[in-house]
Formats: structure tokens, C-alpha cells, sequence
């Protein structure tokens, strides 16, 4: 709990995975891919529920075997390539609801970003208390400029992304930011009741990019297991 609000974290893990193969339970130097999320949010000080969705029975049960209850199993037409994971929130958010389990905020916690920890998803949180009707999202500055990136046009030319001339000193640059996929926090109300882009959250969480990987093709799977020893 944080400031009287309830908090509960979803963790979204579906069975299928095309680049890695069982991917959310794959190995990673001894533990499930999955239990360094779980760890991450039970960790955390102001979470008061952890609800993995899941289609999968073995993910159940490693989940239950790392300290997190998995009461149902996810439909599958919520399980497939083409859901999206705001239909997964609108549903497991129902769910809790109708068994009397009333949450204030929901944060949602992908498995893919594994180097998440504790302290990113407390002091993303803590974030509630200057902006309680915002929504959160965590974000890492951007490698490469886009200033420098340039798409092909019909005519086989090359266009800026950004309107503006990249004859500049690479310190005056702007910082840009993306979204790294690693926290989402949003009002439950706002989760069940409308139509909302996750990706188009407000307000920022700043995390240091060291820490964003999302584990997606198996050279990311190498290198994490790379950084965790």
C-alpha cells in the first residue's frame, strides 16, 4: 500500500513465444526468466497483491513454486499472438473485482525486462503521490539519436524524423527518451472504464539505461545471462 491506495502488480506470461521458446520460464543462470520479476515484486514495499496471467499450466506452477498464487488460467482467446495486453488487464482487473478484491492502482511488470528491481518499481510508484490522477511509465534515453535517423521515402529518398537541421554539437543535443516496457502504473478505474494506450502513459519514470534489456531474440537471452553473473 502507498499513501492508503491499494496496489496490485500483474505480470503477464503467456505460453507462446516464437523468438525463444517457453521464454518466460527459459533458464537464466538457475532460475526461470519469470522469478526475477516475481522476486522484484515481492520485494517491493507498497505491493500489496502479485496476479500472474497465464495460459499455462507449467508457468503456474513455477510461479507457485517461487512464492506467487496462480488461481486461474488465462482464456485462451486472450493468448494468443493478436491480444493485447490491455485486454489481459481489463480482464484479470474484472476478475479480482468480482471476487471483492478492490485495487486503487495497477502496475503492470513484463517478464521480459528482467533487470527491473524493486527500487525501480518503488520509486515508480512513489511517483503517485506528486501526479495520484497521472499515469506512469518507465522510460531509458534512447541510444541513438533520432535526430541522425532517416526513413526511405516513395521515391526512394531519404527523410528526416525530426523537422529540424542535425548540424549540431552532439552536446546541445536534447535527450530523448523511449519507453522500455519495464513499469506501467495506472488508476484501476481508468484501467477498466476506458480505452487506454499503455505506451501513452504521461508521466515519466527515468531508468538508467544500463538496466533496460528486453529479453525478445536469444543474443538478448546471452547477454543477460552475461550481466547476471
Amino acid at each position: 500500500m502507498f499513501h492508503d491506495k491499494k496496489i496490485v502488480a500483474v505480470i503477464p506470461a503467456r505460453a507462446g513465444s516464437k523468438g525463444i521458446p517457453n521464454k518466460n520460464i527459459v533458464d537464466v543462470n538457475g532460475n526461470p526468466l519469470i522469478v526475477y520479476t516475481i522476486n522484484a515484486a515481492l520485494e517491493s514495499r507498497y505491493i500489496d497483491r502479485i496476479y500472474v496471467s497465464t495460459d499455462s499450466i507449467e508457468i503456474a506452477d513455477v510461479c507457485r513454486a517461487h512464492g506467487v498464487e496462480v488461481e486461474r488460467l488465462r482464456p485462451q482467446h486472450l493468448a494468443t499472438d493478436e491480444a493485447k495486453t490491455i485486454d489481459v488487464l481489463k480482464y484479470t482487473l474484472h476478475s479480482l473485482q468480482s471476487q471483492n478484491e478492490i485495487y486503487d492502482y495497477v502496475v503492470l511488470l513484463q517478464p521480459t525486462q528482467p533487470l527491473r528491481s524493486c527500487v525501480h518499481i518503488d520509486e515508480a510508484i512513489s511517483l503517485i503521490a506528486a501526479h495520484e490522477d497521472a499515469s506512469i511509465i518507465s522510460v531509458s534515453e534512447v541510444e541513438d539519436h533520432p535526430l541522425f535517423m532517416r526513413k526511405i521515402n516513395e521515391s526512394g529518398k531519404l527523410e528526416s524524423l525530426l523537422q529540424t537541421s542535425s548540424t549540431v554539437r552532439r552536446q546541445d543535443l536534447p535527450i530523448y527518451y523511449k519507453v522500455n516496457g519495464a513499469i506501467y502504473i495506472n488508476k484501476v478505474s481508468d484501467i477498466v472504464t476506458q480505452d487506454i494506450s499503455l505506451n501513452d502513459n504521461k508521466i515519466p519514470y527515468v531508468m538508467d539505461k544500463k538496466y533496460d534489456l528486453d529479453v525478445d531474440t536469444l543474443a538478448d537471452l546471452e547477454k543477460l545471462r552475461w550481466l547476471l553473473k
